[in-house]
């Protein structure tokens, strides 16, 4: 699942087609969480398939961090990371708010 799969395309008034706002949800805060501190090399699609086997999931890191730059693939090295497990629930947020 990519995180653009269920985005709406509208057509815009001069004929281009063009994908609707995401909206991300938040994330809530779980006993479950995962904490790492990262190292070089890290990135957010790298940490996704390793903890949900799936790099497309790294948006949820990534706003499950708001602390950190969210232009990037690359966490600073040596800042820790909140790593969300509930993914099943996030992902079923993220489809309700971005569906028609």
């Amino acid at each position: 699942m990519g995180r653009y799969t269920n985005i709406q395309t509208i057509q815009t008034s001069n004929n281009k087609s063009i994908k609707r706002t995401t909206k991300y949800p938040e994330i809530p805060l779980s006993f479950d969480d995962i904490y790492v501190y990262t190292t070089i090399g890290d990135r957010f699609d790298i940490l996704a398939q390793t903890y949900y086997n799936n790099a497309s999931l790294w948006w949820v890191i990534s706003i499950a961090n708001p602390q950190l730059p969210q232009n990037s693939y690359y966490p600073p090295v040596g800042t820790q990371l909140r790593i969300p497990t509930n993914i099943g629930q996030i992902t079923s947020l993220y489809n309700n708010l971005n569906d028609n």
